[in-house]
Parts: structure tokens; sequence; C-alpha cells
């Protein structure tokens, strides 16, 4: 996956101008998070247990391949060209929203915390987006920066059919955590009620 990380400056000429129009990373992006929060808002109206884990799977399915392009190319991609603190908390979001992804896909909307790890999955994507979509953030600094987005786009539009298309025949693997070392001495217990 080296050549994933591999960071796209700006080209001149016909050829990246024709890449840039045909997708632009930012714009892959942003289309997902529109998806995504469409996802959200159908599980919110959504009744009936079978419908409400077709769609949390989908939303799930969505983040991951989301993240992974992410993490794959988009953040080696622009790193350069973003401010390191908005770079590292990026990845820590992510490893936040794993984490809540596994307990879901494990999980049965009949569970007791299942809509809830949902719901909390749904506002910890808000917060994500919006500091990635804002005035200063990353999808901002990016476009100032000497980043191809037509080449990062086109590598990540690749990147992601191959994903879906592998989650879908074999399942979603496991969300890989970039930050979090896990703590094997965690305990679960019981809700205090």
């Amino acid at each position: 996956m080296a050549k994933h990380a591999k960071i796209a400056t700006k080209q001149s000429g016909a050829k990246a101008n024709d890449r840039a129009r045909a997708i632009d990373a930012i714009q892959l992006l942003k289309a997902d998070h529109r998806k995504v929060e469409a996802l959200f808002e159908k599980f919110e109206n959504a009744r009936g247990a079978s419908v409400k884990q077709r769609l949390a799977n989908q939303i799930c399915m969505e983040l991951i391949v989301h993240a992974q392009i992410e993490e794959e190319i988009f953040y080696p991609g622009v790193k350069e060209a973003i401010e390191e603190e908005i770079y590292t908390e990026a990845h820590v979001e992510h490893d936040g929203a794993k984490v809540l992804i596994a307990e879901i896909v494990a999980g049965e909307p009949d569970d007791e915390f299942y809509e809830a790890n949902v719901k909390v999955l749904s506002e910890q994507i808000k917060h994500h987006v919006k500091e990635e979509e804002q005035r200063d953030g990353m999808f901002a600094q990016a476009k100032q920066g000497d980043v191809d987005l037509g080449a990062l786009g086109q590598l990540m539009a690749e990147r992601k059919a191959e994903l879906m298309a592998l989650y879908k025949r074999e399942g979603l693997p496991a969300p890989t955590t970039r930050t979090m070392k896990g703590l094997p001495e965690l305990e679960i217990g019981q809700p205090v009620a």
C-alpha cells in the first residue's frame, strides 16, 4: 500500500486538469459524508429490528471503507499541507468511531445499548465531518496546499471500489485502530442502573 501513501502534488497541463475534473478527493469524501448522514437519518426514522440492523450495517460498511481510504491515501497525501494537530486528531476521531463500529457490527438491534451506540456514532461522525469541512479545516488546508486532489481522488475511488467489493463478498473486517493501543486490562462490567 505504499503506492497509496505517496504525496500527490499539483501538476500543470491538460492531463492533470482532466483528472481533477473526473474525481476530486474532497468531493469524493464530501459525497461519502452526505451519504452517511442520510443513512443515519433513515436509521433514526426506521421501524423494525431487521431494517435497523440493515441500515446500521450499511452505515458501518460505508464508514469502514471511508476511514480506510482516508487513512491509506488522503491523510498521507495531504499531511504536509495541513496542521499537525488537525492530522493527529482526525486519526484519533477515526479510532473512537471504530470502537463503536465494532460494537454495532457485533451487536443486535435488541441489545440494550445498540441504538445508543448508533446514535453516539452519528454524533461523533457529525463532529468529525464538521472539523474536516469547516472553513479552516483539513479540506480547506488541503486545497491551499500543493496537493493534486484529482490524482488522490482517482486513487481513492479505485481503492473504495476494491474495498466495497471485497467487504460485500467476504464481510466486514474488524476495524483496525491506528492510535489506540487497546487495554487488555480493561474490564467490562454491568451498566450502573
